[in-house]
């Protein structure tokens, strides 16, 4: 939450029926060789019999469910089941869940290289769906979900994952140099307000040489979907925390057509209304909205980037 240090634990809670459901994160930013690949690592805690919320769009996740086991509806209505250990690809919208708790997860955030390099498959290939781990890591994996869940602290899990995940890198195929400057040059045209898609075509191509097909090929490699889409998530998220923090509608409308246009795009990639997003939000979300160190694509908006002109 905005103000909580690194590794410290940040707390929501929203009233149902007279009672405070308590949502427990705690984050811890990646280091050393693992900081271009990872953004960071988290535990969350959910002291419940039964969960049920919404998850906004966001980069791609790769989860251990310790305690607690539920499925996902995903934007075009179709369920899975979670998984033990199970990669969430990248979203095109926002989907909703149920967990039987109590509830105990362990994750990753990944940054759009560690997607290529630890996930190693194709971001529109998995979008909006759950990829079960051990089909990606072998059983490996799974002796490591049970060393996991014997552990207790943040900090003793990610000391117990880092061995595997710097092997996994070891064993990667090297990402090529126009890779890294898609991904440079993403992060700066995200960061210049309010982009065009022509903009980043042009810096593409002074830049790489790449074409707009390259471009396009890309952008649905590491984030799945097109740039338009991904202009799209940007405008959305960073309205959406915005209005959160307290802006009003009239100081985040400038990139939106109207106001039924600003509303439908955030909730097209919150599950929220505007006016929903200061009453009666589900926790995970206020928690990613609020918490300055857990921006929407890591890899692609810095944490120094000015969110005034979204």
């Amino acid at each position: 939450m905005r103000g909580t240090g690194e590794g410290q634990v940040a707390v929501a809670e929203r009233r149902q029926g007279g009672t405070h459901t308590a949502l427990d994160i705690e984050f811890l930013p990646s280091s050393g060789r693992l900081l271009p690949h990872v953004e960071s690592f988290y535990l969350c805690h959910v002291d419940r019999a039964s969960i049920d919320g919404v998850e906004r769009v966001d980069l791609g996740q790769w989860r251990f469910f310790l305690d607690g086991s539920g499925h996902v509806t995903f934007p075009d209505g179709h369920r899975e089941a979670t998984m033990p250990v199970m990669v969430n690809g990248p979203g095109t919208a926002h989907w909703t869940y149920h967990i039987d708790g109590p509830f105990r997860c362990f994750g990753l955030s990944l940054r759009g290289i560690g997607w290529r390099s630890l996930i190693g498959r194709p971001a529109d290939q998995v979008a909006d769906r759950l990829v079960d781990a051990a089909e990606l890591f072998g059983p490996e994996i799974l002796e490591v979900h049970d060393r996991l869940r014997a552990l207790t602290t943040l900090s003793d899990m990610v000391a117990a994952i880092e061995p595997m995940l710097l092997r996994r890198l070891d064993s990667a195929r090297r990402i090529p140099k126009a890779h890294l400057a898609f991904l440079r040059i993403v992060r700066e045209w995200a960061a210049s307000g309010d982009p065009t898609i022509e903009a980043l075509y042009d810096a593409m191509e002074s830049e790489t040489g790449m074409g707009q097909r390259q471009v396009q090929r890309l952008c649905k490699e590491y984030f799945a979907g097109p740039p338009n889409h991904l202009r799209r998530k940007f405008r959305a998220i960073g309205a959406a925390m915005r209005i959160y923090q307290g802006a009003s509608l009239d100081e985040v409308m400038g990139p939106f057509a109207d106001q039924p246009h600003l509303i439908n795009e955030i909730k097209h990639f919150t599950g929220h209304t505007p006016r929903a997003l200061r009453d009666g939000i589900d926790p995970v979300l206020a928690v990613t909205l609020e918490n300055e160190k857990f921006h929407f694509l890591p890899d692609v908006i810095p944490e120094t980037v000015d969110l005034g002109g979204r």
